[in-house]
Parts: structure tokens; C-alpha cells; sequence
């Protein structure tokens, strides 16, 4: 009997932007998408751009653009409705807006957020995803992780920074989990120094901390509305880190796998949300790998844990392609059509990708 064909990742259509991509996302709902960043062009240098463009019959057409002040670094539709599919951006000068995409005159939230650029961004409570009030998290040059509300003007509603004397570290990247009852609720941050924290919002302390000797450049869990299951964090040296978030070890913590497929820097890690077993990973040399989480390995106990035996992550790497020979720095799942993507990359070009094969996960 031949074994079952393997998935594959196929590029669908793809164009080239007006703008330098920092941020790709489908707009819930519907066909639509947008690409956020800033000016590529020799008009006004550091300008934000918001393109919004629609895939149609194969084809990406323009919809709009929204021309703003300053540069976009990162945004989100996690927080918003279905509905209203307001979408959060930081920019470069640290400010957090929220934006009616179809009235984009003015924001209709808007915070200082940081004393520096806003790196990373995420929502949570909005789309139908994770149990509690809507939030966004920012992390900053400035060192710190703030959660805001948009019903409270101005102040985040945590703040997370360093002690008076330590250092405050890049933070790079930002996402929110374990989203898993009204009160429950955690906030992972990677750092440009390899430092991972895992911040507990429900007991306001640092559940946890790990360092990967490698800059994070993304952490993500397999699900947001989930208990801790698993993390995936890429690095700057290329590295993609699994971590068994299951049971934490007195000795050894939560047991992680890591794995290698990029010469440079591994870039983003982004979870199917119609299967959370099923992960993609971008590379710096423009490549794109499929992943399936496989089920937990069971390893003798070696280090005088309590429980015979720890449990640990295994990986399998399903397929690759090659789009680019500039970096991939943003991906998104469609949350309707499963298996459809689009990335971004920095010669700026968006791609449309779909997963074949889907019956063999």
C-alpha cells in the first residue's frame, strides 16, 4: 500500500506592495486582508501605510489605502468583534491606536502607549477567542509588556517592567494564553536577549522564565481560549523551540524540543486555528515550514523528579517552499477557509498560500 500523499504549501497568487509589509492579517470574515507598514516609496518617507486588498478569482485586487503620520509596526484584529473588526495597531513612535478601517479618519482609541517603537502586538476576547474581557498587549524598545482595555483611557491595566536597577531588555515579541475562563489569562514576551517570560495576569507575577541564548524573534501558544498546552518561540540563529507547557518540572521546568531548519533567522511561528496540532514557521532566506505537533514522548526520569517518567515534545516537518530570497516577517491564518494563508516579505511581496493534502494530518 503507498503511503498517503504528503501536504503541501502552494502559492496561489501573489503581488507586489507600495509599501515595506510589517504586518499581514486577514480581515475576519470576509476575503479581504491588510498589509501595514511604512512608505517604500520617495514621497514621505516614514509615512504609516494601511493597504487593504481583496483576493478574488485568483487575482489580489485594491480595495483602499489609509496614509497616516508614522510608520506601522505591528497590529491585530484579536480584540475586536466580529462585527466591528476594528484593527489595533503600534507604530514606531510608540503609540497604540484602534482603527475603523471603513472610517479611518481618526482612531477611535488612541494611547501613548510607550516611551519607544511598539515591536509586537497581540488581542485576545475579541473574534469569538479566549473567555474574558477584549484585551491587547504591547511589547516595547522600552522594556516593558502593557495590557490594555479600550473602555479605560490612557492607562494600561497591567504593567509589566523591569525592577529599579535591572536592565530592560528589547522586548520583541508578545502573545496572550491560557484564555481559558473569565479570570484566567497569561502573557508570554521574548526578549532580544533570549529571555522568555510567561506572565500570570489573574496573579499579576512571573509564572515562569527560560533563556534560549538566541534572540526571540516570536512565541506563540497552539491555542489562545486553551489551559497551557504548548509554546513554539523562534530565534534569531534559527532555531524553533516546542515547549510542553503541560506539567511543569521542579528540577527541570517545561521539557522543550528544538529543532534547526533555517541557516538565519526564524522569524514568525503561527498556529492553524482549525487544527492547533498544525504550526508554519518562516525563515530569512524566504522559506515557509509546515509542522505537525506529534503526540507527547514519555522520557525515563533523569534529573530525581517526583513522577517516574517526563513528558516532551516531538515535531514532524511536513513540507517547505521557497517564495522569497528576502525574509518572511509576517504570516496569518484564514479563520474561515482552513488552510489558507498569506504572507509578507521584505522585497514587498504578499503571497496567497493554501495546504493540500489536508485529509493526511
Amino acid at each position: 500500500m503507498s503511503d498517503s500523499p504528503k501536504p503541501r504549501l502552494v502559492s496561489l497568487s501573489h503581488r507586489k506592495l507600495p509599501l515595506t509589509p510589517f504586518g499581514c492579517l486577514w480581515i475576519p470574515c470576509s476575503n479581504r486582508f491588510v498589509c501595514l507598514g511604512t512608505d517604500s516609496g520617495s514621497g514621505a518617507p516614514g509615512r504609516g501605510i494601511i493597504g487593504v486588498y481583496e483576493t478574488t478569482s485568483g487575482e489580489i485586487k485594491d480595495i483602499h489605502t489609509i496614509e497616516k503620520p508614522r510608520a506601522f509596526r505591528c497590529g491585530t484584529f484579536g480584540a475586536t468583534s466580529l462585527q466591528q473588526r476594528h484593527l489595533a495597531t503600534g507604530d514606531f513612535e510608540g503609540n497604540l491606536h484602534i482603527w475603523n478601517l471603513e472610517a479611518s479618519e481618526t482612531p477611535l482609541y488612541s494611547a501613548k502607549a510607550h516611551q519607544e517603537i511598539i515591536n509586537c502586538i497581540d488581542g485576545v476576547g475579541g473574534l469569538e477567542n479566549g473567555h474574558g474581557a477584549p484585551e491587547i498587549v504591547t511589547g516595547s524598545r522600552d522594556g516593558t509588556v502593557k495590557v490594555w482595555d479600550s473602555r479605560q483611557k490612557d492607562l494600561p491595566v497591567a504593567n509589566m517592567e523591569p525592577a529599579v536597577g535591572f536592565n530592560r531588555r528589547d522586548c520583541w515579541t508578545v502573545a496572550f494564553g491560557h484564555s481559558c475562563t473569565q479570570w484566567d489569562r497569561c502573557v508570554c514576551a521574548g526578549y532580544d536577549n533570549g529571555d522568555i517570560k510567561l506572565f500570570d495576569l489573574r496573579n499579576m507575577e512571573v509564572r515562569w522564565e527560560t533563556n534560549v541564548k538566541s534572540g526571540v524573534c516570536c512565541v506563540e501558544f497552539d491555542g489562545k481560549d486553551i489551559s497551557l498546552n504548548k509554546l513554539v518561540a523562534t530565534t534569531l540563529e534559527g532555531r524553533v523551540h516546542v515547549f510542553n507547557m503541560q506539567k511543569y518540572h521542579r528540577n527541570s521546568g517545561f521539557t522543550c524540543r528544538s529543532e534547526k531548519p533555517y541557516k538565519f533567522t526564524a522569524w514568525v511561528v503561527r498556529h492553524l486555528p482549525q487544527n492547533q496540532n498544525i504550526f508554519i514557521t518562516s525563515g530569512g532566506a524566504g522559506c515557509l515550514h509546515l509542522w505537525k505537533h506529534e503526540s507527547l514522548t514519555m522520557l525515563d526520569r533523569s534529573d530525581h523528579e517526583p513522577d517516574d517518567k517526563i513528558s516532551t515534545c516531538t515535531t514532524t516537518l511536513l513540507n517547505n517552499i521557497s517564495l522569497s530570497s528576502q525574509p518572511i516577517g509576517s504570516l496569518d491564518w484564514n479563520a474561515d477557509k482552513q488552510g489558507l494563508c498569506i504572507s509578507a516579505s521584505f522585497d514587498h511581496n504578499v503571497h496567497i498560500l493554501m495546504i493540500t493534502e489536508q485529509q493526511s494530518f
